[in-house]
């Protein structure tokens, strides 16, 4: 097979959007991507599009932050933004921080890049044997922790919400001791979803999370009126989903031929690398998560209702970063993994440019579209008896101040893992402490001056998560591991074009329909409906009008 040359682009001269497809097939990745990146990108993807996998992985993350929405949507108008509300955030924040921090942080990390290159250079049987290694003492560690936790959740409650000086502090050590071995069933959940995702099956590990929403949905309305505190309700409903979603995956282990009894073998070069690896991404991971604990103490300080109030804005910035951040994120791991172990370095930049490229095309307009109707989401979704015109309002101000960060959060988790997949820890560190110094001294300054108070803690996590991406990016750009291709300026401008043209019309639809604090829920739906339609059909006709297609990201080599 003769080898094309490359077409490389000219210094200072921008592309046609759509490139020239060369014979077979080429990728484009948007405005002034050169036809030298796309075919690096495509000799990797000739088993499989990654635009395609990511469509699916969406979809399925789609499904289950929309089940997320509904869940908050019964929680609102269940238990409004009360103190009830306030304590079984916290319990359920707690193992899901130590989640972040174990299961799908620090380990995952560890544990992809070693699996991938186990898969890549021993083959199936070899990978088999370190998973039965890794299970078992991931299992035994697991349980251990549990086990602390429960025993000693006042202290952790203590150290999350030390604000909680009344009847709250009770109820959320109770809530903490039923929700806490969630950390458990979660993590190998992880293990499992990981081992998935190595084998290309993103779909799965992308779906299991509806079934927490689920279980959630479904105990908050059968159990709840058995409770004499109903909000018990929601806490069996955490334990009950991590059941339901280790054990959705596993026959999907059996059809790959990987699923294995976890065993304890007491040398295994495999687990020893992980553990390695583990500490310094354990301090990676746990930057941002302690910077959440240490904002949820200063929230718990503020007036009832304010941890709930900060909650419900969360989770809408949860869809946009789960469904695409989360989900792109999760396909380039293994696929950087893999393309490290193979040491195509060409390839793992390109790679990375178009993740970058996707992510900012379709997080962007969401961005804007959170800060612009904020007030309507919130009213249209939560607005009932128990949860009033001033928890609408004040909710509407965090989904604001989060907004605010939405891309450099998003952006960290496509950034993040060229890191991790080179099994460099160390320096995602570094930066991940230095954010969580700016941000709380950012609280500090915010709590002083800021009436809003509870969106000031929003604002400061937004603008620590957009230094965090920023430093990120530059080590990676200094080290060489990641050169833009060409055209970023342009690239970058266009998309600016499109969704000032978008912000535009949803903010003259947002005053022109009004009355969102009142009124029926059907016409509020209804309403909301034609502002995110029409801010939808504004953004993506201004982008094909400049020559985009989003087909053009699905284009592989036959």
């Amino acid at each position: 097979m003769v080898r094309q040359p490359e077409n490389r682009a000219v210094p200072g001269k921008f592309h046609s959007p759509r490139p020239r497809r060369r014979e077979g097939a080429s990728l484009a990745l948007g405005t002034g991507h050169s036809l030298a990146a796309a075919n690096l990108i495509i000799r990797h993807l000739r088993r499989m599009n990654l635009f395609k996998a990511l469509a699916r992985t969406s979809s399925m993350t789609m499904i289950s932050r929309l089940l997320g929405l509904v869940r908050e949507y019964m929680n609102a108008h269940q238990f409004g933004a009360q103190g009830a509300m306030d304590a079984f955030v916290i319990a359920f924040r707690l193992p899901n921080l130590f989640r972040r921090i174990f299961a799908e942080g620090a380990f995952s990390q560890a544990f992809v890049p070693i699996l991938a290159e186990y898969k890549t250079q021993q083959g199936d049987d070899a990978a088999r044997e370190f998973l039965a290694d890794i299970a078992g003492w991931l299992t035994l560690a697991l349980a251990a922790f549990t086990l602390l936790g429960v025993i000693g959740a006042p202290i952790a409650v203590k150290l999350l919400a030390s604000g909680f000086q009344d009847g709250r502090f009770d109820l959320t050590v109770a809530l903490t001791r039923i929700t806490f071995p969630y950390i458990l069933l979660i993590s190998l959940s992880s293990l499992v979803g990981g081992v998935l995702n190595t084998w290309n099956r993103f779909s799965v590990p992308a779906f299991t999370p509806a079934l927490l929403n689920i279980s959630m949905i479904g105990c908050g309305y059968l159990l709840s009126p058995y409770f004499s505190q109903p909000i018990y309700a929601l806490a069996i409903s955490v334990a009950l989903g991590g059941v339901l979603q280790l054990g959705y995956q596993l026959p999907y282990m059996r059809q790959i031929g990987m699923l294995t009894w976890p065993r304890l073998r007491r040398h295994s070069p495999g687990v020893s690398r992980v553990l390695k690896l583990m500490v310094p991404a354990i301090f990676g991971v746990s930057a941002p998560q302690i910077s959440i604990m240490l904002n949820s103490n200063f929230a718990s300080h503020l007036p009832e209702g304010s941890v709930s109030w900060m909650n419900y804005a969360d989770r809408f910035m949860e869809l946009p970063n789960g469904v695409l951040a989360v989900a792109l994120g999760t396909i380039l791991l293994p696929s950087l993994a893999k393309l490290q172990a193979a040491q195509k370095h060409d390839e793992y930049s390109a790679m990375l440019d178009w993740g970058l490229r996707l992510c900012w095309l379709l997080a962007l307009p969401a961005t804007v579209a959170m800060g612009v109707i904020a007030e309507p989401i919130i009213a249209t979704l939560f607005l009932s008896h128990k949860f009033a015109t001033h928890d609408v309002l004040m909710t509407a101000h965090a989904l604001s101040a989060y907004a605010v960060g939405l891309m450099g959060l998003v952006s960290i988790k496509i950034l993040a893992p060229a890191y991790y997949a080179r099994q460099d820890f160390k320096t995602p560190v570094k930066i991940g402490f230095a954010s969580v110094a700016i941000t709380q001294l950012l609280n500090v300054a915010f709590l002083s001056f800021t009436p809003l108070a509870h969106a000031g803690l929003a604002l400061s996590i937004s603008l620590g998560g957009c230094v965090n991406a920023g430093l990120l990016y530059m080590g990676l750009r200094r080290s060489g591991v990641y050169r833009p291709a060409a055209g970023w300026p342009r690239f970058l401008l266009q998309l600016l074009l499109a969704v000032s043209i978008m912000a535009a019309v949803i903010g003259v639809l947002k005053v022109a329909l009004g009355g969102w604090l009142s009124g029926h829920v059907l016409l509020r739906v209804s309403k909301l409906g034609m502002v995110i339609i029409a801010g939808a059909v504004t953004y993506f006709a201004a982008l094909y009008a400049m020559g985009y297609r989003l087909a053009d990201f699905s284009k592989r080599a036959a």
